[in-house]
């Protein structure tokens, strides 16, 4: 059985930090590619950051260039977001993703909230 558990969220002040983590099992974690989304309520879920299993390359949304660090531990089967300067506009449910021989798998949600 796949499973993604998301940690990490919580309440943060605006140019604040956090890191998010998601623990997977029951797939080849290094053949995965790993992503990060994001969703608000009524709103489509969006991606915010990607990282391949090949070479580990990175993609991200405009808007957390430079702010957002995606990467990934193999040896643990866990990937992050480090996410620095926070704005409010950052709030929501953060759903991690994976991509593995065609299977796709979601994780449960971790919810950010940022606010003074």
């Amino acid at each position: 059985q796949v499973q993604l558990v998301e940690s990490g969220g919580g309440l943060v002040q605006p140019g604040g930090s956090l890191r998010l983590s998601c623990a997977v099992s029951g797939l080849p974690f290094d053949r995965a590619t790993m992503s990060w989304y994001r969703q608000t309520p009524g709103k489509k879920r969006d991606l915010v950051a990607l990282i391949t299993w090949l070479d580990s390359a990175t993609t991200y949304l405009d808007s957390v260039k430079g702010r957002f660090t995606i990467s990934r531990d193999n040896a643990q089967n866990t990937v992050y977001l480090q996410m620095n300067n926070l704005k409010p506009e950052d709030t929501a449910m953060y759903y991690c993703y994976a991509v593995n021989s065609q299977k796709t798998y979601w994780g449960q949600g971790t919810q950010v909230t940022v606010s003074s």
